[in-house]
């Protein structure tokens, strides 16, 4: 089956694409003012061309701020979970519960790699599959946070459960806020979608559920938002702690 090809765009996204030695790069298009500015990065690159900024406009989504350079990849190879807990990486998990705006899954993962989150694991389905529109709101993160595939979120669940992990729920309707759960290292959050929240099944699954402190002015956060808060909250407590 022939995929179709996958385009890295925007600064952030291709300069740490581009630093990242897992990633296989199979041609670069650059404006010549981004050849300029990005020589060094690119000096000494094969399958580098120049182009106009008109070009690379054609090969992405309508509306996508390439800045001058465009980068055709293969996606990047990640993990299965039992190799990823295999790693003994002692960091917290987050889980993706059919979370399907790659805007969103993107800016999580931004958040991920900015409070350092181990991984992030989603279904392979009703979720985003790697673009480079999720890569671009993830501003570079793509290329540090492994963003793992599962076929079933509650299996997934009960394997981390055995690895040691508490698995905590955010849910606006939770008796406890995420700072009174205490929660340390050895901790999965699993996200729900954006307006149904997490699925009654997901949600039993969990260890217990927790929400964040809101004012009432406002019902909810955008997940991505949510995401966050609630990782702020995982990383203050373990510098502290």
């Amino acid at each position: 089956m022939k995929h179709s090809p996958l385009y890295l765009f925007g600064n952030h996204a291709a300069i740490a694409a581009l630093d990242n030695s897992m990633r296989k790069i199979k041609r670069v298009l650059v404006t010549k003012n981004t050849q300029t500015e990005l020589a060094k990065k690119l000096n000494g690159l094969k399958n580098v061309t120049v182009t106009e900024g008109q070009k690379l406009e054609g090969l992405l989504p309508p509306g996508s701020v390439h800045q001058g350079i465009v980068l055709e990849c293969e996606p990047l190879a990640q993990p299965s979970l039992h190799e990823w807990l295999d790693l003994g990486i002692s960091k917290p998990i987050l889980l993706l519960d059919q979370i399907t705006d790659p805007h969103n899954v993107g800016a999580i993962l931004r958040s991920a790699a900015a409070f350092d989150v181990g991984c992030v694991i989603a279904t392979d389905r009703n979720a985003p599959a790697e673009s480079g529109v999720m890569a671009k709101a993830a501003s570079g993160a793509l290329e540090i946070v492994p963003l793992l595939t599962v076929t079933n979120l509650v299996q997934a669940i009960e394997i981390i459960k055995k690895a040691g992990y508490w698995i905590a729920g955010l849910d606006g309707n939770a008796k406890q806020t995420i700072a009174e759960a205490k929660l340390d290292t050895k901790t999965a959050l699993v996200l729900g979608a954006e307006g149904s929240g997490l699925r009654r099944l997901t949600g039993e699954h969990c260890d217990f559920l927790v929400k964040l402190p809101m004012s009432t002015q406002m019902e909810s956060l955008n997940v991505s938002n949510a995401a966050a808060v609630a990782l702020y909250d995982l990383y203050r407590r373990r510098s502290e702690g």
